[in-house]
Formats: C-alpha cells, structure tokens, sequence
C-alpha cells in the first residue's frame, strides 16, 4: 500500500513539474523576460492618442511586377506587409521580443521543443470570416510546400503541425536544438484559406489578395504606385502592439529608377519623407527653397541597431575566388579611406564584422569560450584566425595606396598568378577577370576607382549595369561574379544564419547564401549560434563565426552609418520616444500622424 502512495505522489509530482515547465503568457522574448507584463496599453515609444487622417506619400527606387512577396518569383511590392497580420508582433525598443497579435496567448515548454497559440476570437481578415487555427496551419503548409526556400530552411525543425481546436494550433519540433524556432514560427504571417485555395499561389499578380492588417490596397499602377488605405473597421485597432500605430489614412507609393530623381521630387512636393542613403545627396543635394524656408527638414538620428556587413560579395563559385588569398588581395586594392574622403565627406565607417555596431562582433584574439568552439575545427579554419585580430588594410585616404597594392601583389603572387602583358594570369594561362554586377549608378562612381587599382595588379574587371529587375533574378540564380549586398543582422541572429553561410544553401536558388559558402567549421559554428540557450552562449558562438568567417575574406567590407538620416516635409508631429531597435525608421515612421497647423504652412502642392 506505502509503494503504491509512493508511486502515486511520484507520479503526480511528476505530472505537476510538466505543467511547471510550461509558460503561457501575452509574449515571449528570446532571451530573459519581456519588458511589457500583461494587460499593457501601448509601447513607450507611441502616443496613443494620436489623431487618424491625413495622407503620407512615399517613394521607392526601382520597380515591381507582384504582389505576392512570399514565393521566389517576380519583384514583390514590400508594402503589402502593412495588409497581413501574423501570429505575434515585434517590439521595436527591444532586442527580440514579440506580443500577441492574431494571437492572445503563446504556450512552450522550457525544452522549446513544440509552441501552441490560442487566436482571438476578435481577429478576422478584411471579408469579414474569422481568422482560424484551419488558416494558420494552411498558410504552413503553402508556404512550405510553394513558397520562397527561406521558409524551407526556416521551418525545417517544424516536425508536425496540429490544429487543436478553432482556435487553437500547436507546432511540434524534432528537437528543442534551437531555441529561437518558437518566435519564427510566432512571426509566420496568416493568409486566409478560403481565398488561396482559389487562386495561384505561385503565380506572381497584381491583384491585391485578400489581407488581414491594418491598410488594404486599394489602387495598383503596375511599377508605378500602390495606394494603401487604413481600414476604418481593422479587427486589431484597440489591441496594445497596435495603439498610437497606423495613424494615415491613406498611405501611397511611388516607384523611382533613379536616386537623384527621386531626391529633386521630394524637393518638389511629390512625396514627403525619405531616408536618404547616399552621403553626396546627404551633404550637398538638400539645397533650394524648401529647405531655406523650413518646410523640408532634415535630421541625422542614431540607432542601436546591428547593422551587419555591407560588401562586394564574391562568388566562390566562380574558380578564379577560390583562393582565399586572391579574396584577400582583392580587398586590399579595395582604398576605402579615399572613398570614404573624396565621395562620402567622411560620412561612413569600415565595417568591421559581420555584426557590426552590437557586442556580437568579434574584436582582438578568440576569447577561452571562443576558443572552446573552435578548436575542434582547426582543420578547417584559416590559422589567422588563433593568431591575429582580424585587421582590414588601411591607407592614409591621398589615393595613394602603394603598400596596400604591393601586399596585393604578394599574395597573387603566393597563390600562382603573374603578370604576362600587363595582365595577371595563372599558370595554365587563363586571365584574372571578372563582373561587377550593379543596377544603382551612383555605385559606378565607387567602384571605377577601384577597377582602376585593380588593373595596377593586372586584373581585367569591367561593370555590368542592369535593372533592379534584373538584378534581383541574377542574384537568387547567382549569376555574378561580383555583386553589392548588404547581409543585415539583429541583436538574436539564429536560423537565418544558415540562409547566409551554410553549404546546404550554397546551391539553393534565392537563398541568401550570395557567396556560395561551403566550409564545415562554419557549418559547426552555425549550429552553435542556432543552438545557443542563454545570451552568454549566443554571443561566444557569434563571435566565433564571425571570426571565421572574416579570415576566409569570403567578402570586401563596405562602409556603415549608426544613424538614420531622413529629410520630411514639416507637417508630421511624432512621439516623444523612438524605438530602440529600428532598422530602417519605418516603425518610427507609422507612430507619426499629420499635425493640422503645420501642415497649413506648407505650399498647397504638399498639403
């Protein structure tokens, strides 16, 4: 009888510790505790008495034949983000974390090996029907089954998907490996199954599909504009990730080829907030009658936000990049610091890492944590890497960059290319020469000087200008011998990192994979970062792949800015906080509303 109580009790303990060992809550963060506890009314960094209307103008350079942003096909318009809503939101003055959106409440163990939501009974896409657990585990499988392979490799743990009620579904992994799956799968956005079991989720189309968010689309010119209008009956409106958010009532956009067009038509009325990215504009192009009357503003803001590597990205599946010391010498004919003088006023600094500007990038030698990783890799890691800090060359910026070139020179040299008729050749006689693949011409103003110091070594380089169109589909084919990409970051990278650098995704078509990076020890290291469970752990496994990673110089760093720089016509008033972590203002930008006095001191074409 005792051994019976006894098993009883053990049994029940054990049954109470499962249920210990599971967390319902309004939000999860990767790492620690949410800021915001339950029952919050809005994010610090609105005003949630912020008038609605008005109309906000905006521009975009380049073009787009989709509305469909979740399949590898066709340029996608990005507005339609703003028409679909996902399970959970994020919290822009935070690292990562997400709150409920279509979603009340998130349930997970602390092994992470499986999540379940519980939708509001509130939600509902813009016909009207209710916004189902049938909806979310359809809008699963869609994705993976046709949509883009970012989702293949992102949801590759996702073992098994349940509906367990209407509104209730849960996500089962394989494993509890990595950690961060809970708040991918708590981002997956939510498609309606009754409107995409009658149309081709594969096709790329200009018709506007049946959302869920906040704004509709309302007007299409193909390429040209989108007009999105703010939906007076939006189902989430009151919830507390939304208030003080959406404030337009109209918000339209405007496609541009060129940067310096669009610059003269934000002179000129066309559009009315812009963030401004080319540091000759920056300093000598906001000149005229706007800007001397205080009509058009503008204002450089610092950030805390990751702004990873920006680069020419070489293709290593070109055999002339094989050789991790040509990569290295082409990175030193590369003289950023009379770039940076002489075409960006001094604006930018090296990027430095592949998590520039966070505590993610590696400085100095490996730490002992570090070097617990790896060691165990040696084999497959460049020797530097236990022996030198990372060091990009540096010139005194007079366009003089001799002793860059002659190092240049060395390496080539060591690696068995020479110069025979001024061009450099290898020893079967095949030419040193390659692409660089761009669709911006202000890029050609940066990259002639550079071709100019390449051929001072022999190599042959020429440009290869195409169309943003073109540009994007030549990218996920990886037809380029050198391209410009920025590979951004946040402050908890995890799946994503297999996207950038892991060899099953070298040959995966619109992968993210540019360089076609195939190296075990990174492999290894990737797994780390993906695995990691405490903030300690995330950031020695970083740190450790980013070591790597730039001892292989699988890329020529660029440059970055830690602000935003962004000019606006004076009609906005703006809450007195702005979001921590925004990587490109535009969550900034949705807690602005129309200010009615100032927009009566501007001309009529703006108002």
């Amino acid at each position: 009888m005792l051994v019976r109580i006894i098993s009883a009790f053990c049994l029940s303990f054990l049954a109470l510790q499962a249920v210990a060992d599971v967390h319902t809550a309004h939000a999860i963060a990767m790492h620690g505790t949410p800021k915001y506890a339950a029952g919050f009314d809005h994010f610090d960094y609105v005003n949630p008495a912020a008038p609605k209307g008005g109309r906000l103008k905006l521009a975009e350079q380049g073009s787009f034949d989709s509305l469909n942003p979740f399949i590898a096909k066709g340029n996608a318009a990005s507005e339609v983000s703003l028409t679909i809503d996902s399970l959970m939101s994020h919290a822009a003055d935070e690292p990562f974390s997400l709150y409920g959106l279509v979603a009340e409440t998130i349930s997970w163990p602390d092994e992470r090996n499986w999540v379940e939501f519980t939708l509001r009974s509130s939600a509902r896409f813009h016909d009207g029907t209710p916004i189902t657990a049938e909806d979310v585990k359809y809008t699963f499988a869609l994705l993976m089954e046709k949509g883009s392979p970012l989702y293949k490799t992102q949801y590759a743990n996702v073992a098994e998907v349940k509906v367990l009620a209407a509104d209730r579904i849960r996500f089962n992994f394989y494993n509890g490996d990595d950690r961060e799956l809970v708040l991918l799968v708590a981002q997956l956005p939510v498609l309606s199954k009754a409107y995409w079991s009658q149309h081709d989720f594969t096709a790329t189309t200009l018709d506007a599909p049946l959302g869920s968010g906040p704004y509709r689309i309302t007007q299409v010119d193909a390429g040209k504009s989108i007009v999105l209008q703010r939906v007076d009956d939006y189902w989430g409106k009151d919830l507390a990730v939304n208030k003080g958010r959406f404030n337009f009532d109209t918000v339209r956009y405007d496609y541009y080829r060129d940067s310096t067009v669009m610059l003269e038509a934000l002179k000129a009325g066309e559009y009315d907030f812009r963030r401004e990215n080319v540091s000759k504009q920056w300093a000598t192009g906001y000149t005229g009658e706007a800007i001397d009357k205080g009509w058009l503003k503008k204002e450089q803001i610092r950030h805390s936000n990751p702004t990873g590597m920006q680069a020419f990205i070489l293709n290593l599946r070109k055999p002339e990049f094989s050789d991790v010391r040509v990569r290295k010498a082409l990175a030193y004919a590369f003289d950023f610091e009379w770039t940076n003088s002489q075409l960006f006023y001094n604006a930018y600094k090296r990027c430095y890492s592949f998590f520039t500007n966070s505590e993610l990038a590696s400085t100095g030698l490996p730490s002992a944590d570090e070097l617990a990783l790896l060691e165990p890799l040696k084999a497959d890691i460049p020797p530097s890497v236990f022996t030198e800090a990372f060091a990009l060359p540096v010139t005194n910026g007079d366009g003089n960059n001799r002793a860059q070139l002659r190092e240049a020179k060395k390496l080539l040299e060591e690696a068995g290319w020479k110069v025979v008729n001024n061009q450099l050749q290898n020893n079967a006689g095949q030419v040193l020469s390659f692409e660089f693949l761009l669709y911006d011409p202000a890029f050609e103003r940066i990259v002639n000087p550079y071709i100019k110091s390449l051929q001072r070594l022999g190599i042959q380089a020429s440009i290869r200008k195409v169309e943003i169109s073109q540009y994007i589909n030549r990218m996920r084919e990886f037809n380029f011998d050198v391209m410009v990409a920025t590979l951004p970051q946040s402050l908890s990278p995890g799946l994503e990192q297999i996207q950038y650098w892991h060899s099953s995704t070298a040959d995966m078509q619109a992968s993210r994979n540019y360089a076609g990076i195939k190296n075990p020890a990174v492999d290894a290291l990737v797994q780390q970062v993906v695995k990691a469970i405490s903030r300690e752990e995330l950031v020695t496994a970083t740190r450790a792949l980013d070591r790597v990673l730039l001892h292989n110089w699988f890329v020529i760093p660029q440059w970055y800015i830690d602000s935003h720089r962004i000019a606006y016509w004076d009609k906005f008033a703006q809450p007195a906080i702005a979001p921590k972590y925004d990587s490109d203002f535009g969550q900034a930008l949705f807690t602005w509303w129309i200010d009615p006095e100032k927009l009566a001191q501007l001309p009529g074409k703006v108002q």
